[in-house]
């Protein structure tokens, strides 16, 4: 993610709502997501598209968290479980409500750890995500 401006407090951020952290989180996770496609040398915009699509979607978001729940603190568990409880929102009609929850608990774990400039952090979660997701 590098270095950046810090936008709050760790305490000011864990007080926003569920739905605040993932809002911000789902976009960080696809800014991440297609920052990591073009690294890999993906130039196509369809190709683009079409791995992106794949990588940011609840099924996905869901077994990536699943997989990275040993990794994390307690403080992170707390936010990731405050957004998987988080009841707004409309479920996809391609996820089940299960992924949906999880892959918002995963947004608000990304949106608290960028509104927190927590960067290092989100960045070595980013990389237990790539695992899951693209070296399997």
């Amino acid at each position: 993610m590098g270095e950046g401006l810090k936008i709050m407090e760790e305490q000011e951020a864990r007080l926003l709502s569920p739905g605040l952290l993932a809002y911000i989180g789902d976009s960080i996770y696809e800014v991440m997501a297609r920052d990591y496609l073009l690294k890999k040398g993906y130039r196509s915009l369809n190709e683009l598209h079409q791995y992106t699509v794949k990588i940011v979607n609840a099924s996905a978001q869901a077994k990536a968290l699943r997989k990275l729940e040993a990794s994390l603190s307690k403080k992170e568990l707390s936010i990731v479980r405050r957004g998987r409880n988080y009841k707004g929102g409309n479920i996809p009609a391609n996820s089940s409500v299960i992924d949906y929850r999880m892959s918002t608990g995963l947004e608000a774990l990304f949106g608290y750890h960028y509104l927190s400039g927590n960067y290092e952090r989100l960045d070595f979660i980013w990389e237990k995500i790539v695992e899951v997701l693209f070296e399997e």
